[in-house]
């Protein structure tokens, strides 16, 4: 089953359904009004958004109408809570080996998690806003789930069965920004401004084998202008899978239905898969040649974020966004 959020003017859109091949979709506003009121009542309104699905899928959903990727908002426009996690250390390893620094050992059995703002998500096709190219404008391509309640003290192995949906992320990181924030001691704020996430959001069994109950076997394509930025294997070198990340954000408060937790910058240690930001692609030109030749977006870039089945359909819709000043 696919859901998205259409928008209507109001903060949480419409919720609606959307077939399989992304062609057509249904409004489903009358089972929940929104994803956020369908998460909180998954198991009784499951029934119904699934019989709607099969009927759009079988072609006999009465109200169909065409699906347009740009008329959606985020699935989730905002949430309660968003979680950003580190699941692959070779990303980590690689920035931090960049600017002469070694990977602490806790890395290794403590994930990274910072917690982002969520009161409004930029939409799938939508512009990135920003005022300065100088902050150093980055993307971190990564999928995420959304969870319906999650008990404090949850263990990794009961956390699998609260893994409601998966999306795809497009996290816009200001590199020039981090570093001072990062130096208080005290994590991140402004150098996390902005994030999009995919037109539709997946239940897992809309992933086949690809999926296992805590990772996905496929890659993620970035696309920047056009040109491939990479498609690492997000079922490689994940060393912290989705249910670790659920069992440590889960151990000293209660996680909210409609959480989105986030797998961090897909990255594998074999670079000629490519990156999911660009940031990583300066740190490798950086050991290997001494220094960055690859930029940081400017005004008028375009990122294209996708992931594809193995028959090459697109699974969650793509995320493209274009940055652009923003001017108050």
């Amino acid at each position: 089953m696919k859901l998205a959020s259409l928008k209507n003017g109001k903060r949480d859109g419409a919720l609606i359904v959307v077939s399989r091949d992304l062609t057509r979709a249904v409004a489903a506003d009358d089972i929940a009004p929104t994803l956020q009121a369908a998460i909180e009542n998954w198991q009784q309104v499951v029934p119904a958004l699934q019989a709607r699905s099969d009927a759009l899928n079988a072609g006999t959903a009465a109200g169909a109408f065409a699906f347009d990727q740009t008329k959606v908002a985020s699935p989730l426009p905002r949430a309660y809570q968003w979680l950003d996690g580190s699941a692959y250390l070779s990303h980590v390893e690689l920035v931090r080996k960049a600017r002469g620094a070694d990977m602490p050992k806790s890395f290794l059995d403590d994930p990274l998690m910072y917690q982002g703002s969520s009161d409004y998500f930029t939409g799938p096709h939508d512009p990135v806003l920003v005022e300065s190219e100088d902050w150093g404008v980055d993307l971190e391509a990564e999928l995420a789930i959304i969870t319906d309640d999650v008990p404090m003290l949850t263990k990794q192995d009961d956390a699998k069965r609260h893994i409601k949906l998966l999306m795809l992320v497009n996290d816009i990181s200001l590199r020039h920004i981090i570093p001072a924030e990062l130096n208080k001691g005290f994590g991140f704020l402004n150098g996390k401004g902005v994030t999009a996430f995919s037109p539709v959001a997946v239940t897992p069994d809309e992933l086949g084998d690809a999926w296992n109950g805590s990772k996905v076997s496929l890659p993620l394509t970035v696309n920047i202008n056009g040109e491939k930025l990479g498609a690492p294997l997000a079922g490689e070198d994940v060393y912290f899978e989705f249910p670790k990340l659920i069992s440590h954000a889960a151990k000293t408060r209660t996680l909210g239905a409609g959480t989105v937790i986030g797998s961090g910058t897909i990255s594998n240690h074999d670079r000629t898969r490519g990156f999911c930001c660009i940031s990583e692609k300066r740190a490798l030109e950086v050991v290997e040649h001494g220094e960055a030749k690859t930029s940081f977006f400017r005004f008028g870039d375009r990122v294209r974020v996708e992931m594809f089945d193995t028959s090459g359909a697109s699974i969650f819709g793509a995320i493209d966004n274009e940055i652009r000043p923003y001017a108050s």
